[in-house]
């Protein structure tokens, strides 16, 4: 049986005294935990050993849905995945959000896991996410305890792929988030969290606490999320699509976005698909010419479920599939 290490529990009220608390230990000393779903288990396989566990659980006002879709809205960063599926403002509003979070892990799971622990999910692979005898017997790798890239063994950065389901569509929809230390406050774009290393994968301060996720008006928005697993419930994501379009009234898109997950280390946006469908009406033709340069960026390693090169196929189907979603969504 797998056990968790021992380590003291701090449960602040107020996400600058979480900060403050965080702050005073070696950064890997201590550790935030919201829900704990990922957290724990990691825990208990020994990749991460905290001595300190600094509990968000009570942290005020971080757990509602405020706003609306003429004006935007703000999402607590402490809400379970659970609420927030379940929330009337954003499936009538923003479904892709609540699809987003309703395709992650599985029900029990959402009932303990937040939002904001979700946009800040450790990567994953094959070689890191296995417990401490199976990668001893490997020398471990560069991610914990080890030295070597086993995905990539020349390669000088880890290449854990990005797991988080959210975090494409909250790009998608060009969403922000405030992000709360000891010298204060900042909100910034949630793209902004994210950069190509499979270990410091988030760009935030280590004691910096995710409170809210701001997402735009509507304005005419149209998004989707499309998931790729191998069973319905618990798995990752071996490969994520998030679609968003603003349209005229005459269906000329005026805005696009195509995000990508479980392709790289951090979420990839296919910025030449999205040029491509500027300017344009939905068609067919379009969405597959789209599909065809928006898989481009995707390069999946031997480092998930299933094989890359059926990966990188899928990721072309998946973007044609999301674009027809929101071709069809068409009022």
């Amino acid at each position: 049986m797998m056990r968790l290490p021992p380590f003291r529990y701090f449960a602040p009220k107020t996400a600058q005294e979480a900060a403050k608390m965080l702050a005073d230990h070696a950064a890997d000393e201590a550790m935030a935990v919201a829900g704990g779903t990922d957290l724990y288990p990691n825990m208990k396989r020994r990749q991460f050993t905290p001595k300190v566990l600094v509990g968000l659980a009570g942290v005020e006002n971080t757990r509602a849905v405020s706003g609306s879709a003429e004006k935007g809205i703000t999402i607590g960063g402490m809400m379970t995945l659970t609420r927030v599926e379940q929330n009337e403002l954003l499936r009538a509003h923003y479904p892709a959000i609540a699809n987003a979070a309703e395709l992650v892990s599985s029900p029990i799971l959402r009932n303990m896991g937040t939002i904001g622990g979700n946009l800040c999910v450790d990567t994953r692979c094959n070689y890191y996410n296995q417990n401490y005898e199976w990668r001893k017997a490997i020398n471990f790798c560069m991610k914990k305890d080890g030295e070597i890239c086993w995905v990539a063994p020349s390669s000088r950065r880890c290449w854990a792929v990005s797991s988080s389901d959210t975090a494409p569509v909250f790009i998608a929809l060009d969403a922000e988030c405030t992000l709360v230390g000891v010298d204060g406050e900042r909100r910034v774009p949630v793209k902004s969290l994210y950069q190509q290393d499979g270990i410091h994968f988030l760009k935030k301060k280590p004691e910096e606490i995710l409170t809210e996720i701001h997402v735009p008006k509507v304005n005419g928005t149209r998004a989707t999320y499309l998931k790729l697993r191998r069973r319905g419930s618990i798995d990752f994501p071996i490969l994520g699509v998030a679609a968003a379009l603003e349209t005229a009234k005459d269906g000329t898109i005026e805005k696009a976005r195509i995000v990508l997950t479980a392709v790289e280390s951090a979420p990839v946006e296919a910025d030449k698909a999205e040029a491509l469908l500027v300017g344009k009406k939905l068609n067919e033709d379009l969405i597959e010419e789209a599909a065809s340069v928006a898989y481009r960026p995707a390069k999946p390693l031997d480092n998930t479920d299933l094989t890359n090169a059926y990966r990188k196929k899928m990721a072309r189907v998946y973007v044609a599939r999301a674009l027809r979603e929101l071709m069809r969504a068409e009022p």
